[in-house]
């Protein structure tokens, strides 16, 4: 479908909706796609309004005939995004959010026809509240190059329209409470901005009620040290509040004894590390989670994946049992879905045509947070009910096959390498 029949026009009008605060109302805003006559309590806005901070709207720069990228300013928080998705022709709509983060897929409507889903974003800055005079600390995260300029740390809600057949009639945005689970992590666990890189935090939000949100914090190339050193774990306590979750999954780049200045040793210092991050978050009335990493993959002459981690995720597991927090195994099952794949087809998970063996493409990533997922409903049951109805259970060592996955591409490409390995 030609992108002018996507979206023929844009409207958005502010009304007032949910409170931040008891007597302090909020903004929120109405949408509509396409049509002669916009919808009452909308306002239409031309299809060729490049974003302008100075009006806070209007479409990000995308390939012609490509996705389709619209931002609205907002301030830091959790909005609910509505979409009517559908057309005077059959449609077929993917929606990501910010940087990439799968919100609804493959969303089809017959012609005439139109579907609703909604899902809640989360949005937020690099800034930190100043700390007071004298004292020690930061007040923005301190962002590395790969992230300048990434929807994920802007004061914009992004939204992507992608798909063989998107079409989209009308969106409300409305900013909204409610529980978040907060993801901290490192490159395997990050929103990747480009194609074809992935990772599963970016997939996970694809599989919660719009009751939920998902915070990715993760960035490529961090262990539980620089997280802590770049603001990256202040920032997520600056905003974590009684009743969320803190998924934490660090340990590819931990291991690594060549990078002295944040190197933890398994026995000692990364497990002290990681009780640091579980009181923390315990601190403010959060449920921490830990997260095993996934194996690389390495496989041994008979076909079976090699540990390249250690005793790091022995480490995770000791750490779990001996502070009651509860441990998603995602190196037993990363290893059962590699293990199914085989070594032929197992670089079809990964990045860069198979020869990153660290790194995910769409398909790796989406079969891990199904892994998480799992783990969920059996070691998280509280935070499982918030899944979507109607998923099924989910054996990693069945996976789907990757040569019949399809998910939408987006917008933006890169050959670049994630940080780490």
């Amino acid at each position: 479908m030609h992108r002018r029949a996507v979206l023929a026009a844009l409207a958005v009008a502010p009304t007032t909706g949910w409170a931040a605060e008891p007597g302090k109302p909020m903004q929120s805003w109405a949408f509509d796609f396409g049509g002669d006559k916009a919808a009452p309590g909308h306002v239409r806005v031309a299809r060729d309004a490049v974003y302008n901070p100075a009006v806070g709207h209007g479409f990000e720069p995308s390939p012609a005939d490509g996705p389709l990228l619209f931002s609205l300013a907002v301030p830091e928080g959790d909005y609910r995004v509505t979409l009517e998705l559908g057309g005077k022709a059959a449609s077929d709509t993917t929606v990501k959010a910010e940087s990439r983060r799968l919100m609804a897929e493959r969303i089809i409507a017959g012609p005439g026809k139109t579907a609703t889903v909604d899902f809640v974003v989360n949005v937020r800055t690099d800034a930190l509240t100043a700390p007071p005079p004298n004292a020690p600390g930061g007040v923005r995260v301190l962002l590395n190059p790969r992230e300048e300029g990434s929807y994920d740390w802007d004061d914009k809600l992004t939204l992507e329209f992608c798909g063989p057949a998107p079409a989209v009639r009308r969106l409300r945005v409305e900013p909204v409470s409610v529980p978040v689970v907060y993801l901290a992590g490192d490159s395997t666990v990050t929103d990747q901005r480009f194609e074809p890189g992935a990772s599963w935090g970016q997939m996970l939000p694809r599989f919660f009620k719009s009751d939920i949100s998902v915070a990715n914090h993760a960035e490529s190339g961090e262990t539980l040290k620089s997280f802590l050193f770049e603001h990256r774990l202040d920032k997520l306590l600056s905003r974590i509040k009684p009743g969320d979750w803190m998924l934490i999954q660090f340990g590819h780049n931990d291991q690594k004894v060549g990078w002295p200045q944040t190197y933890a040793e398994a026995a000692t210092t990364y497990r002290d590390y990681l009780k640091a991050y579980i009181g923390e978050a315990r601190r403010r009335g959060a449920k921490p989670v830990l997260v095993t990493s996934m194996h690389r993959r390495k496989f041994d002459a008979a076909g079976k994946i090699v540990n390249t981690h250690g005793d790091y995720p022995e480490a995770v597991r000791a750490v779990g049992r001996e502070t009651g927090v509860p441990v998603i195994d995602l190196l037993t099952m990363s290893a059962a879905f590699y293990e199914a794949l085989g070594p032929a087809d197992a670089p079809k998970a990964f990045g860069d045509g198979g020869k990153d063996a660290t790194h995910h493409n769409n398909y790796g990533a989406y079969v891990l947070a199904q892994c998480v997922v799992a783990g969920l409903r059996s070691q998280v049951p509280d935070l499982a009910a918030h899944l979507l109805d109607g998923l099924p259970p989910f054996d990693p060592g069945k996976p789907p096959s990757p040569d019949t996955f399809v998910l939408a591409p987006s917008a933006a490409h890169s050959t670049e390498a994630p940080r780490g390995n």
